[in-house]
């Protein structure tokens, strides 16, 4: 119990490198999720054809290797060193950014085929329709499934030690070997930290639901405790 303290405080050091990693990912997953799944749907073959070789091939490949790659065989190719926290910025929003097209794409297919003819009919160009009426409505239907899609993206700042970014996991193992009998404190507090996290984009996703549901004048989806804390619903 002596060694609580510092082991707790050790893994804190990194939080905030986790974070960031998480929110950068975030950021870039809804940029690229955005860009390729309307990419998907573009009438124009080879714009889509570019899109689809993007999305399944951060999909079909492991996300680990694909840090590798961008970390350990890029500079050897290009002769220039990422640092790395932002190779894993760059890593979890190509590889998140990828599933996130295809969560794009379905919400903006769901939308009731009378509000394109809608706006077909009100002489709204191509991109009036997607911004005004299409996306408006994909919008609430994308919520919940980047809900967990962020959430897998925060878990996966665990490989992110693999590079040494100095984020929580790579603290625990750091603390390991000297605290070895206190094992169970160093994954404990690990694990109450990714949870805390998971709550806070959980809660996040959950009232930006609420609010979107509002707009279309939708009733609010009400959630129980266990949705909450596990982040349920949507594609993970």
């Amino acid at each position: 119990m002596s060694n609580v303290p510092h082991i707790v405080s050790a893994i804190l050091a990194g939080l905030t490198t986790t974070i960031e990693a998480a929110v950068g990912g975030i950021l870039l997953t809804i940029v690229l999720s955005l860009i390729a799944g309307l990419a998907l749907l573009s009438p124009r073959r080879s714009v889509r054809g570019v899109a689809r070789v993007y999305v399944e091939v951060f999909r079909g490949t492991s996300e680990a290797v694909q840090l590798f790659w961008l970390y350990f065989v890029l500079p050897v190719l290009v002769g220039f060193q990422l640092v790395p926290l932002f190779a894993g910025i760059l890593v979890l929003g190509l590889n998140h950014g990828a599933y996130g097209a295809e969560v794009v794409r379905g919400a903006v297919r769901s939308v009731p085929r009378a509000q394109y003819e809608g706006a077909v009919a009100l002489n709204l160009s191509p991109t009036q329709r997607m911004v005004r009426v299409l996306l408006p409505q994909a919008f609430a239907e994308m919520l919940p499934p980047f809900n967990n899609l962020f959430i897998q993206l925060l878990k996966s700042t665990a490989l992110l030690s693999f590079i040494s970014a100095g984020e929580i996991t790579e603290r625990g193992e750091l603390l390991r070997p000297v605290f070895g009998a206190d094992i169970g404190w160093i994954y404990g507090t690990e694990l109450v930290l990714y949870l805390l996290l998971a709550i806070v984009i959980t809660t996040g996703m959950r009232a930006l639901e609420r609010w979107a549901a509002r707009r279309l004048g939708r009733a609010p989806v009400v959630r129980t405790e266990l949705d909450l804390t596990v982040g349920g619903g949507g594609a993970g």
